[in-house]
């Protein structure tokens, strides 16, 4: 998968937009990293809309998506630096 390097940078930056509107993000996912995230472990999501309407799933992690989160993890602390 090749991306456009401009296409890299935006989403860099609209990244770190989204890190100082939301700090607590970060941290929580930290944690996770830190913590034991395993096979099996279930995450739950839930949104609530500005007019009261409510959306949840959640999903039962696999080790494609430890190995996802990890990757991730990893290219945001290159990032970082």
């Amino acid at each position: 998968m090749n991306m456009n390097p401009m296409t890299i940078m935006q989403l860099q930056q609209k990244f770190n937009t989204f890190r100082m509107e939301h700090p607590r993000v970060a941290p929580f996912f930290g944690a996770l990293k830190n913590s034991s995230l395993s096979v099996g472990t279930v995450f739950d999501m839930k949104v609530t809309t500005p007019d009261g309407r409510e959306m949840q799933c959640n999903i039962k992690v696999t080790q494609n998506d430890i190995d996802l989160f990890n990757t991730l993890m990893e290219m945001g602390a290159q990032n970082n630096q």
